[in-house]
């Protein structure tokens, strides 16, 4: 390969010079045509497209057809690296809206069971105040009770004393204090039903 290529330089380098050899001589003219040139002319370009087409289209059209081949093959990945691209961002898109919904979800959900919770402690807070309420109501009744018992206890001994300076004597006190707590008791029913 490496002598056909050499000897095609020397072919084309010799017919520049024989072109030239002609122009100094002076014989030659543009309107005349001139059978030794183009015999000559004809023959360098037989032999150069021989070789051309021997070594040189050969490879070039290998060489342009695999460059062609492989832009193809980067244009077909491209593509489908470009659809798969897509498709990804897709499917990311969808999950990030998903995401969304379910974050708005929880959101909404905590906001409920807080207003709940809420709600229920308030509730609970309202019953115990009333229980507070009802107990410190009973509790005051009872102490109401409690005290009245005691002013009535302390009425009757200051009764049943005033009646013995009175009498002075000394009576019996338990049938004296039963006596005394019945015309209390009936005293007190007749003032609650005024």
């Amino acid at each position: 390969m490496r002598f056909s290529s050499l000897r095609s330089l020397v072919v084309l380098a010799l017919s520049p010079a024989a072109l030239l050899a002609q122009e100094a001589s002076g014989t030659r003219t543009f309107m005349k045509p001139d059978t030794g040139l183009m015999v000559w002319t004809l023959a360098i370009f037989v032999v150069l497209m021989f070789v051309l087409s021997r070594y040189a289209f050969g490879p070039i059209t290998a060489a342009v057809e695999a460059r062609e081949k492989a832009l193809e093959n980067a244009i077909e990945s491209a593509n489908r690296d470009r659809d798969a691209a897509a498709k990804l961002l897709k499917e990311h898109q969808a999950a990030i809206d998903a995401a969304r919904g379910e974050a708005q979800k929880i959101i909404a959900d905590g906001r409920a069971v807080g207003e709940k919770m809420r709600s229920d402690l308030l509730e609970q807070t309202r019953k115990e105040q009333q229980d507070m309420l009802e107990r410190a109501r009973r509790e005051i009744e009872n102490e109401k009770d409690k005290a009245i018992i005691q002013l009535r206890r302390e009425a009757v001994d200051l009764a049943l004393a005033g009646a013995s300076k009175v009498i002075e004597q000394n009576l019996e006190s338990q049938k004296n204090r039963q006596l005394v707590e019945s015309y209390l008791s009936s005293i007190g029913s007749l003032k609650v039903s005024q």
